[in-house]
């Protein structure tokens, strides 16, 4: 770690110093000194927007600071690239879960939190590059894998300006104005959001929010967002929400939150895995004396389900609610169809 060498430094003024270090953010993050000042006088040092100045100008003379002056107000940032002064050294279990979180949690962290941490991503990588080849913390991260249970796609590009907008909001309950480009669409639509929640489904993130005064959650895939202007109206949450309830009621599966009642005969093999994995608390299965399995269970209705059940093809037969056994007949039908062609 560099030394700071300044005349007449108390303790105080060290104290203060080093607690502005760690109130300035990495680019492209930045702190203006009014900021700062404030955030000394929540922290009970007494300073003046000129001695912070001064302070900030001297520590961009030993540690790796910048200064953005091509607008006003101007602010100040870690260089990107800069190694975190206040890293400990890391131990074993501490790198691996550094490792860990950059590997699988990237896309659901804030870009500010996102920032702030790639200096411990690199140093425990660093760590865990320094252990031996055979050593038991390192071998880990080639032993642990998530794969989707379904056919993997790759993840939709999210524009990372619109990300970092979006995400900082959230954090600060801050409403949007976005400009949205519907899946088909041919023209941006705008739309004053207040953003509750964000989701990871698979390879698309998605923005669970409010529309203006409509009460009821939506959703909008993060990618088809193709501008945000941040507002500083807050955020107005419906009474009782709850994101658990909203992916509950089948929102990210696409449906509309109606539950309906399923009653679904397996053919042989072909729904045992229920018995393991069931597809929701209110399951019951039976085992018929042929060998098939019958299966009763409440679910939310949503196009997800319809994949689920196409996707077992004659390996399963839809019995109740009709209104479900017809749709299936008639995308089967029109399957037929398409497969009879020459």
């Amino acid at each position: 770690m560099a030394k700071i060498k300044m005349t007449n430094s108390s303790p105080d003024t060290l104290k203060r110093q080093w607690q502005m270090l760690r109130m300035i953010p990495r680019y492209p993050g930045k702190i203006t000194a009014t900021q700062m000042q404030r955030k000394l006088e929540n922290e009970q040092f007494t300073v003046t927007k000129r001695t912070v100045e001064r302070d900030l100008q001297a520590l961009s003379d030993v540690f790796p600071l910048m200064l953005d002056d091509r607008s006003k107000p101007f602010g100040w940032s870690w260089q990107k690239d800069a190694s975190n002064f206040n890293i400990p050294g890391l131990s074993d279990n501490e790198a691996l879960t550094f490792a860990m979180v950059e590997q699988h949690l990237k896309t659901m962290l804030p870009t500010s939190t996102l920032s702030q941490l790639q200096p411990y991503f690199k140093a425990a990588k660093q760590h865990l590059d320094d252990i031996p080849r055979d050593g038991r913390i390192r071998s880990w991260m080639g032993k642990v894998r998530a794969v989707p249970p379904a056919q993997p796609l790759l993840p939709s590009p999210i524009d990372a300006a619109v990300q970092q907008a979006v995400y900082g909001a959230l954090l600060a309950d801050r409403q949007l104005d976005i400009c949205y480009l519907k899946r088909g669409g041919s023209e941006a639509l705008e739309y004053r959001i207040h953003p509750l929640a964000v989701v990871q489904r698979g390879p698309v993130t998605y923005l669970c929010c409010r529309v203006s005064s409509d009460e009821r959650p939506r959703t909008f895939a993060m990618h088809r967002i193709q501008s945000v202007t941040v507002l500083d109206d807050t955020v107005e949450i419906p009474a009782g929400f709850s994101i658990d309830e909203v992916i509950e009621s089948g929102e990210f599966g696409f449906g509309e939150g109606k539950q309906i009642r399923l009653e679904a005969i397996f053919q042989h093999g072909a729904g045992d895995h229920l018995f393991e994995t069931p597809i929701s608390a209110e399951q019951f299965l039976v085992r018929l004396r042929d060998g098939r399995l019958r299966l009763k269970a409440t679910v939310a209705d949503t196009q997800q389900l319809v994949w689920w059940l196409l996707g077992l093809a004659d390996g399963v037969e839809v019995v109740r609610p009709s209104a479900l056994r017809n749709r299936m007949a008639d995308s089967i039908e029109k399957m037929s169809q398409l497969y009879r062609q020459t």
